[in-house]
Parts: C-alpha cells; structure tokens; sequence
C-alpha cells in the first residue's frame, strides 16, 4: 500500500453516514470537501489542454505539485475510481503526470494534440 493509500481510508467519503462520513466537524473548502476538490482537480487532468496550461505555469516541475500527483495516485484504486466520470483518461493522465519526460514534452502543440484525439477517440467508443 502507498503512504497515499494508506492516509485514506477504504469507505464512501460521501456517504453522509458511517465512521468516515463528511461531517460539519470536517473541514471545508468553499462548502466542498477536501475529496471532492481532489475528485474534481484529478479529473480535470484529463484535459490535456490542461495539463499544458499546467506545464507553461512551471507548475510541472515544481517539487510540491509533482509530490502531489503523487499523493493523488490514490484515485488508482477501485474504491476511489468508482467515483471518476472518465476513469481511462484520468488514470492515464494521472500515470504519464509521474514520469518526468512526459511533464516536459506536455508543453510541446504536437504532443497535446495527439493526446486530445486520443481522448476525443476513447471517450466515442465508450459510448
């Protein structure tokens, strides 16, 4: 189990019920939880419009954010993935965002296009 893995524990975080459920003691961030900012943003890696807007921002070499792609490997397991609305884009995403190669050739037109018609392409046969 990853140190991710292991700070999260294994129930519905937003089941309004049980021993882990999002409770008014829970933090909040703009009436949202902290999973479901991360749901969101994880999800939004799916776009690789974004992941360049991300890489012309340097935020793809800073040491904090590559610790963070890190830490949200955890979406990688089934009780976690069950929640994203595109699995296969977002895990593909979220396993190219660990490699540094992949972080650098983002920024290159050529390299975010073929990566949105693979997209475009996935996401009309899972239809």
């Amino acid at each position: 189990m990853t140190e991710a893995a292991a700070t999260h524990p294994v129930a519905d975080p937003l089941s309004s019920t049980g021993p882990f459920s999002l409770t008014s003691s829970d933090p909040s961030y703009g009436g949202f939880s902290r999973f479901e900012l991360e749901l969101e943003f994880v999800q939004a890696l799916a776009n690789p419009f974004y992941l360049n807007h991300l890489a012309s921002q340097k935020l793809l070499q800073d040491s904090a954010f590559i610790e963070y792609l890190k830490y949200l490997q955890y979406f990688t397991q089934p009780e976690y993935t069950r929640y994203l609305s595109y699995p296969g884009p977002t895990l593909k995403a979220l396993e190219l965002l660990q490699q540094e190669k992949f972080r650098q050739e983002i920024l290159s037109p050529e390299i975010v296009a073929r990566l949105a018609e693979e997209t475009l392409l996935s996401s009309i046969r899972a239809k």
